[in-house]
């Protein structure tokens, strides 16, 4: 059996690995062109073309998924299946219809909650109990294709997008394996998502993770776990872009205004919010590194009384 696979993220790395544990043929792997990063822009290969290449496998890279070329490439594979997790790009009809049995999605979420980019991180921002993968059928238009398997996860007071992200990659790569076999002999019945009940997870940006501390303590801590490891939750300080990595509530611990410093100890930085106080237990200021409260303060001083904007 054929199977091209399109990805880029971390987050695809792992089905790709599944698929060619199992013994599939992936003549062909398809990722979005490497990219500069760091300080020094080196231009680094995505982890899907770094994965696929460490597998001897066929890594293409074109600039538009839906080029003629690229459309040529793909058809030369003679695909049963094209594979995609998280590779960035809209398939049109054209290479939809190329895969004997279809091009199949692993997308992060409970379809049709959370349809779009970012969908781990909205789950988590918004306060769900769980989320987890659907393997769906792919069609033209976002994610709403038919639900091939579905499988929850919890989210756990201790998960935070980083740690979900990860369980999700394993999961699809579980369910990716199970979902292709089960198609071929036809032993799985597509059902048609509810659109009424779809959701939207778009892609995320900087200004957004800003924290409103009239918000609940809940709220902001969701925030907070949700913008990892980009863009990160943020407040200022004295003027300070301040990053807020780890967070924890309790009960109010002293009247104040709303974003007002009451507390600051070997514990953290204790928020007033509008029904309880956030603790902040790891931050990073501007060129600084990450750091918990109880080490920055050693050499540093966090004025109590000061308001948070």
């Amino acid at each position: 059996m054929n199977i091209v696979y399109m990805g880029t993220p971390d987050f695809a790395v792992y089905p790709l690995e599944a698929l060619f544990n199992v013994g599939f043929n992936i003549p062909l792997v398809i990722s979005q062109e490497d990219k500069p990063k760091g300080r020094g822009k080196k231009l680094l290969p995505t982890p899907v073309k770094e994965k696929a290449q460490g597998l001897n496998l066929n890594v293409y890279q074109p600039k538009k998924i839906n080029c003629e070329e690229c459309v040529q490439i793909i058809k030369n594979a003679n695909p049963d299946f094209i594979v995609v997790a998280a590779y960035g790009q809209i398939l049109k009809s054209e290479i939809l219809s190329i895969p004997k049995y279809g091009c199949i999605n692993i997308h992060a979420s409970l379809l049709p909650k959370y349809r779009g980019a970012a969908p781990i991180n909205w789950a988590i921002i918004n306060g769900e109990a769980e989320t987890g993968i659907t393997i769906m059928k792919m069609e033209e238009g976002l994610d709403c294709g038919d639900i091939l398997l579905q499988k929850s996860i919890p989210i756990t007071e201790t998960d935070d997008s980083i740690t979900i992200h990860d369980k999700l990659s394993r999961l699809g790569g579980e369910l990716i394996v199970e979902g292709l076999i089960g198609i071929v002999d036809e032993k799985i019945v597509a059902i048609k998502q509810d659109h009424s009940k779809s959701t939207y997870a778009p892609m995320l940006d900087k200004k957004m993770g800003k924290i409103n501390w009239n918000e609940s303590g809940k709220n902001i801590r969701n925030l907070v776990r949700g913008l990892k490891p980009w863009p990160f939750a943020y407040t200022f300080y004295n003027g300070l872009n301040i990053k807020i990595h780890e967070v924890s509530i309790i009960d109010k611990y002293k009247d104040g205004e709303n974003g007002e410093i009451v507390k600051v100890s070997n514990e953290g930085v204790f928020v007033n919010c509008s029904d309880s106080t956030i603790v902040i237990e790891e931050l990073q200021f501007p060129g600084k590194k990450k750091l918990r409260v109880e080490e920055y303060i050693r050499g540093n001083t966090i004025e109590e009384g000061t308001i948070l904007k």
